[in-house]
């Protein structure tokens, strides 16, 4: 086999809860993201040939073993289900930060079905890929959520709680507004960002963030962008990861006061997004860049509208 027998996919980042919808909300980020190629092998068993970095250099932290992969572990939960007695080699290419708040484990698994997904005889309806592709995010971030991995996969705004899995709804998102990512140049351990969280709230914690939640997506229905600001909050678990993001406070701060519509966590940090009216964004941008670097910490940026594509065979 040669070169010519692989075939790429491309799978975006994401911002996981979206502030308001925790394990439940995910947007897909236009300008970043991950490659996985793969090709049939006549070895038996699924097999990481190499992951690279965007440069094309060996990446000097991610793991070749198939069993401790993201894309490897959703490659081979989709081979395994559609009867595939033959193996499959992946070659994955990290676009995405690790540990950033980002999308970076179910972006590596969405790119990897995607891409096996275009070897089948009869592939399969994108929608059914979303099992497969949580196998693998699954084993990163050690819980079952697909606020990353649904976005990734089928673009936009995808409202995906786990009690509806596998099914997942994509709202419709307001005009003129976009999205501003500031991912500064810090990790956080999505695991272990989980494993502190509170596991008991007040029937009032729980009812404010349901309210938010429920005018959210009626703000996105209506296309109301005025309640939709009102409602672009989190009570409940940004209170909890703030303190892990040192810059966390004066971006937001910056972004607000640059009129951003809202402004919080981008899953467990330590990326900071914001929504703001398309002419704001690039302005927004800069005073959130701004803010962060104040404080000694690099940073990038990436502006996006609301409805960025999904993962895509090249």
């Amino acid at each position: 086999m040669n070169d010519t027998d692989f075939v790429t996919a491309f799978a975006p980042a994401s911002i996981g809860n979206l502030g308001v919808g925790f394990d439940m909300l995910g947007l897909a980020i236009a300008g970043t993201g991950d490659w996985v190629s793969a090709r049939k092998s006549d070895a038996s068993g699924v097999r990481i040939i190499e992951v690279q970095e965007m440069n094309g250099e060996v990446h000097p932290f991610l793991s070749t073993n198939a069993d401790e992969n993201t894309a490897s572990i959703a490659a081979h939960s989709l081979w395994n289900a559609t009867s595939n007695h033959c193996g499959l080699e992946l070659i994955v290419r990290k676009g995405i930060p690790l540990q950033s708040g980002m999308g970076s484990s179910a972006a590596s698994a969405v790119a990897a079905v995607v891409a096996v997904n275009a070897l089948l005889d009869e592939p399969l309806p994108k929608s059914e890929l979303l099992v497969h592709a949580l196998a693998g995010e699954k084993f990163a971030s050690g819980g079952l959520h697909a606020d990353n991995v649904a976005p990734s996969l089928m673009g936009g705004l995808i409202l995906c709680p786990q009690i509806l899995l596998p099914d997942m709804i994509q709202l419709a998102v307001p005009e003129g507004v976009s999205s501003v990512l500031v991912h500064p140049e810090l990790q956080v351990n999505t695991a272990e960002s989980r494993r502190g969280l509170a596991r008991g709230y007040s029937m009032d914690q729980w009812l404010t963030q349901q309210g938010y939640l429920a005018g959210f997506i009626a703000a996105c229905e209506h296309n109301d962008i005025e309640l939709l600001s009102r409602c672009l909050r989190d009570e409940l678990i940004e209170p909890q990861r703030a303190a892990s993001v040192p810059c966390f406070d004066e971006v937001k701060k910056a972004a607000l006061k640059a009129d951003a519509l809202g402004c919080s966590l981008s899953g467990s940090g330590p990326s900071i997004f914001a929504l703001c009216r398309d002419k704001s964004a690039p302005n927004l941008a800069t005073a959130m860049e701004q803010a962060c670097r104040k404080l000694g910490i690099e940073c990038q940026s990436w502006i996006s509208p609301l409805n960025a594509p999904g993962a895509r065979v090249e």
